[in-house]
């Protein structure tokens, strides 16, 4: 499940319950549900910023739900359920009209990772901690908009191989160097601090939370086309 706490302009959403935050469809539905609130509520200066409590962000979708259907085909269906559920999460980061923040307590992983990466910024802690595509160790495919998400936002061609054919495992150090990371830091409590300084300092300017949206589309235009996501021209000010 998720929680929402609203500090002036700051809507802050952590992921509580399971240490690992896994993504079954109690959680998306939960962040589908908590999405739409916040999209209701948003004014011009808003800003997001999504963490959790303990060790993991996210630990990706929830394998032994799948795995506990009883056969293979089922588990795959499962897979498969939660696959296309977790979408219109990703749809709801790319197209919420205000700046958004992931600030990181611990590893993200799979689906955990792709959730971080449909933010406009990644704050992660430097001591603990790894962001984590497993699938090549799992026997797995990715869906066809992880894939063009890591490649929307990770512009290291050698580093989208070795994150999507080596497993590698990105510590937040290396991930500030490649561009994934927005900053580091040496705790939770320092990431989130940083996380709300970033906020204050995005939501000091104001700005209308549609257009932002829409320059957000305009910067991921193949993400959008396989989310769904249609470009309309705003002008707000002449």
């Amino acid at each position: 499940m998720c929680t929402l706490e609203k500090r002036g302009s700051l809507f802050v959403l952590s992921l509580t319950g399971d240490d690992q935050h896994r993504l079954n469809s109690t959680l998306i539905a939960s962040l589908l549900s908590t999405f739409s609130q916040i999209r209701s509520q948003a004014s011009p200066g808003s800003v997001l910023i999504t963490t959790a409590h303990g060790r993991f962000f996210s630990n990706g979708f929830d394998l032994a739900w799948a795995q506990s259907a009883g056969s293979p085909s089922a588990a795959r269906d499962r897979l498969l359920h939660m696959v296309a559920s977790f979408k219109p999460v990703v749809a709801a980061l790319f197209s919420l009209p205000m700046p958004t923040i992931a600030a990181l307590p611990g590893h993200a992983a799979g689906a955990g990772l792709m959730l971080a990466m449909s933010h406009d910024y990644i704050l992660m802690r430097s001591d603990k901690g790894v962001l984590y595509m497993p699938e090549v160790d799992l026997g797995m495919t990715l869906p066809d908009y992880f894939v063009v998400g890591l490649r929307s936002k990770i512009r290291s061609s050698a580093g989208l191989r070795d994150i999507l054919l080596r497993g590698l495992k990105v510590k937040a150090t290396e991930g500030v160097k490649m561009g994934i990371v927005s900053s580091a830091h040496d705790s939770t409590e320092s990431v989130m601090e940083a996380s709300v300084r970033l906020g204050e300092e995005l939501a000091q300017r104001k700005w209308n939370g549609e257009v932002y949206a829409e320059l957000r589309k305009s910067l991921y235009p193949e993400m959008c086309e396989v989310l769904g996501l249609t470009h309309r021209p705003i002008v707000s000010k002449i």
